[in-house]
């Protein structure tokens, strides 16, 4: 009794936990576009050079350490605990404390190399969130490994609730004051700051509150900790990682090769601004593959414990197929509507072309966030890093090759070069370490008929109503309208294609969360055909 009173708290941790990465990862994408819309693609330029230095160090200490801190006391004894507790919090605090020195002394420097000197305000404003990361990732870490997920969980939504906030909020009164774009996206770099305060207030609040009995009888070799709280962290992280790292490499070459080959800066701001318009669509599109890694996944690294490996491959290439579907889908989508959704977004159609190549990073990170994640469950890493590695020096030679041809339509194909590359690669190694046969031709087929009757229904539509039903409407409001109208039909077109073909069955689809709907419409579609006979 005692174990399954455990397990059901586990599990109810573990669901509130998903939930909260849900909701932090929506409002991450969401926010994006009411900022755009307040500074324009010179301030969203502005704010997108600086964010991934400190997206990056977030990501890999409160998200990587803390799981790597959880993991370390659930392997080892309790009179271990507090030693790892204190070693954790003081290597993070000396990385921390290294990594502000870095960019709040060295903001100049890295000003310099994106090209504009004006961001080093920015990068001194942003250096204050990463000395807040000790205390965040040891006590996340410290809650998980007691299966007291509340705190985890709403501290994060907090942090990021509060980030948010102060974002919009600070922003829209810094431009309605009169001040710079440079200083509007310093408010937003302090969002950041005022976000982690907020999470480290809750998180103490909630340890004085539950207290858990902390041995430290027991004393450990601080580096043997350290290297493998390291190893795990970046194993953990590296695949959340990498699109942060994509857009590091485009904060330090997009700009500078748009300026070089003799764009006027302004317009160079612009353009990358307008090219940044992508990432909120593409972190939208793999809200799916973010939700199947954090709950399919789990059960393949359990069932492939097991003596049989038949339940663990039926969920790791369920996982495939749902994550590829929707992702498929997501970018199909959006490369039939993109001109009404980008103007509908962001104020204007510019660049429609280059954010429908950008979108289709959808798919390769969703099937990388599957594939990495099933790897690394089966204890695979190394090779999965290599891969990412090599994907991200793609990325950086395609942009310093293409951008000076296409300007930011290269950087789009740079990205989609790298991430193809790393995906292939997944798929390649998989064959080797675990040869399953993730999904039929037959899967494909109907994955290719679904988007195409999605076009056909979605363009025409969108045609139509753009030159018929809404031509007497301001440009704006009837990109909203077309785009309000084509994308529920363009989804509906597909989802009943796909429910027809059964390329997952019902069974399947109860497995995933919100399945069950999409369950029941099979049913009845197998049921009216019943009917029919």
């Amino acid at each position: 009794m005692a174990n399954e009173g455990t397990m059901k708290t586990f599990m109810k941790g573990a669901v509130l936990l998903t939930m909260a990465g849900l909701i932090v990862k929506l409002l991450s994408a969401v926010y994006r576009v009411p900022y755009q819309n307040l500074v324009g693609d010179q301030g969203f330029y502005i704010y997108q050079q600086v964010y991934p230095f400190i997206g990056i160090f977030s990501t890999w200490t409160s998200y990587g350490f803390a799981v790597a801190v959880s993991k370390m006391m659930a392997d080892s004894d309790e009179r271990e605990h507090g030693s790892i507790l204190k070693i954790a919090f003081g290597f993070i605090a000396v990385i921390s404390t290294l990594f502000f020195l870095s960019l709040y002394l060295g903001s100049d420097l890295l000003a310099g190399w994106m090209g504009d000197a004006k961001l080093s305000g920015l990068l001194q404003v942003g250096a204050f969130a990463v000395l807040l990361m000790p205390p965040l990732a040891v006590l996340k870490g410290y809650f998980q490994s007691n299966n007291d997920m509340a705190p985890v969980a709403y501290s994060q939504v907090t942090e990021q609730g509060i980030r948010v906030s102060v974002i919009l909020l600070g922003t829209w009164i810094v431009v309605s004051s009169g001040f710079s774009l440079y200083a509007a996206g310093q408010m937003a770099m302090f969002g950041a700051v005022a976000g982690e305060i907020a999470g480290v207030i809750l998180l103490v609040a909630y340890f004085r509150k539950r207290v858990f009995k902390l041995q430290t009888a027991s004393k450990l070799r601080i580096w043997p900790v350290i290297k493998n709280m390291t190893a795990i962290s970046l194993s953990i992280s590296m695949s959340s990682l990498i699109l942060l790292f994509f857009q590091l490499a485009d904060s330090f070459t997009v700009f500078r090769l748009l300026t070089e080959s003799g764009l006027d800066r302004t317009l160079a701001m612009e353009q990358k601004g307008v090219y940044d318009r992508g990432q909120p669509l593409v972190q939208f599109g793999i809200l799916i593959a973010t939700s199947l890694a954090l709950t399919i996944v789990p059960l393949v690294a359990h069932m492939s414990r097991k003596e049989s490996g038949r339940s663990a491959q039926m969920y790791a290439g369920l996982a495939f197929r749902i994550s590829f579907l929707f992702a498929f889908a997501a970018a199909a989508g959006l490369t039939f509507v993109m001109p009404y959704v980008n103007e509908m977004l962001f104020q204007t159609r510019d660049e429609s072309l280059t954010l429908i190549i950008f979108s289709w990073q959808i798919v390769w990170m969703s099937l990388l966030l599957i594939m990495t994640a099933m790897l690394h469950g089966l204890g695979k890493v190394k090779v999965p890093a290599l891969l990412l590695t090599g994907g991200l020096l793609i990325k950086i030679a395609g942009n310093w090759l293409l951008v000076p041809i296409w300007e930011v339509t290269g950087a789009a194909v740079a990205g989609n070069l790298g991430l193809a590359f790393i995906v292939i690669g997944l798929l390649q190694y998989f064959k080797r370490v675990w040869p399953i046969r993730f999904a039929p031709a037959r899967y494909y087929g109907w994955l290719g008929l679904s988007a195409a009757a999605m076009g056909i229904a979605v363009v025409g539509w969108a045609v139509f109503s753009d030159m018929v039903l809404f031509d007497d409407a301001a440009s704006r409001l009837a990109a909203l309208l077309t785009s309000l109208t084509a994308v529920p039909l363009g989804a509906t077109v597909f989802l009943l294609l796909i429910a027809k073909s059964r390329i997952i069955t019902e069974k399947e689809w109860y497995i995933i969360p919100f399945g069950r709907k999409l369950a029941g419409l099979q049913l009845k579609i197998r049921q009216q055909k019943r009917g029919q006979r």
